[in-house]
């Protein structure tokens, strides 16, 4: 977007969601909450809307998006489902699991959605106000995490309003994110494969579907939305598993690790998931570099490790 726009802040009244799922139906962008963080939403099926989302985060063409729909036919009514993807979507939709399926043949997906690909990133979520407003605009809505790309992800509106404000036309208020992390992305190809850990642990994935999961390894182009080397990134440098800080570096800690702030004082992952982007984000205002405790790799923590190791990625 070349112009700037005014951004209108909604609450999540009936009236306020019809209107932001009218926009949606109309070309336009909205940020909303999912139980993850806050994605910018357009009309999935809408070439120019979808083109906005890239225009406003300064997001590659090369990475695809997700697309968000309301319940399983809807995901349905786009994409063929493997055994093993509909075991899935039946143990953790909704919920934070996005499933990289074949698309139908003639499903309305703009290829910008896709990058071009066979396949579809599709994902049912569970927030209410999420499934409100993908009822309220009647379509796909294909939503990165509403953010500059590459920099840290929003888990409220304040986030979003700071990265995007005056790029985007309408924002629903509704709140901290209950989770905190992005959703994890399975594909297929011939075995289930982990292309983002996320939201749900890998373990639990495999126990349901009964074997190991392979793992993606980050090329060139991604496959699969946050696959790019350096993304989730603060302004300043970043160095991991960081006991003991050096001089004027923010220290994040974790555990014992006290810190400056803290991702959990009790080592609960889950709770050090849900408040990673805003601890990033408060780290990110001091100016300082960053410095951030060990985190367990296991369970949540594997997400959360991926997304702090991309932070910390030599930026391009």
């Amino acid at each position: 977007m070349n112009e700037t726009v005014e951004t209108r802040v909604l609450g999540t009244s009936d009236a306020e969601i019809a209107e932001a799922g009218q926009r949606l139906a109309d070309g336009e962008l909205v940020a909303f909450p999912t139980e993850t963080v806050y994605g910018l939403g357009a009309d999935a099926t809408n070439d120019l809307a979808v083109a906005r989302i890239f225009a406003a985060k300064g997001r590659p063409s090369f990475n695809p998006l997700i697309a968000h729909v309301p319940d399983l036919a809807a995901a349905e009514a786009l994409c063929d489902f493997s055994e093993d993807a509909r075991r899935l979507a039946s143990a953790f939709w909704p919920g934070a699991l996005t499933l990289v399926l074949p698309l139908k043949p003639g499903a309305p997906i703009s290829k910008l959605v896709t990058a071009g690909g066979a396949n579809l990133a599709v994902r049912v979520p569970s927030s209410p106000i999420a499934t409100a407003l993908l009822r309220a605009a009647n379509t796909p809505v294909a939503a990165p995490s509403a953010n500059p790309s590459g920099r840290i992800s929003p888990t409220t509106a304040a986030h979003v309003l700071s990265g995007l404000n005056g790029q985007i036309d309408a924002v629903i208020d509704a709140g901290p994110c209950a989770v905190g992390l992005e959703s994890t992305i399975i594909g297929f190809n011939d075995a289930p494969v982990l292309l983002r850990a996320g939201g749900i642990p890998a373990e639990v994935i495999e126990d349901c579907l009964g074997v190991q999961l392979h793992s993606h390894s980050d090329g060139d182009r991604p496959t699969a939305p946050g696959q790019l080397a350096s993304h989730y990134a603060p302004k300043g440098p970043v160095r991991l598993n960081v006991v003991d800080p050096e001089p004027g570096e923010f220290h994040i800690g974790f555990g014992e690790v006290k810190g400056a702030v803290s991702l959990s004082q009790t080592a609960d992952l889950q709770e050090a998931a849900a408040s990673l982007f805003k601890v990033l984000h408060i780290a990110d205002a001091t100016g300082r570099n960053i410095a951030v405790a060990p985190v367990p790799d296991i369970g949540l923590g594997r997400a959360i490790n991926d997304r702090l190791t991309r932070a910390a990625a030599p930026r391009n």
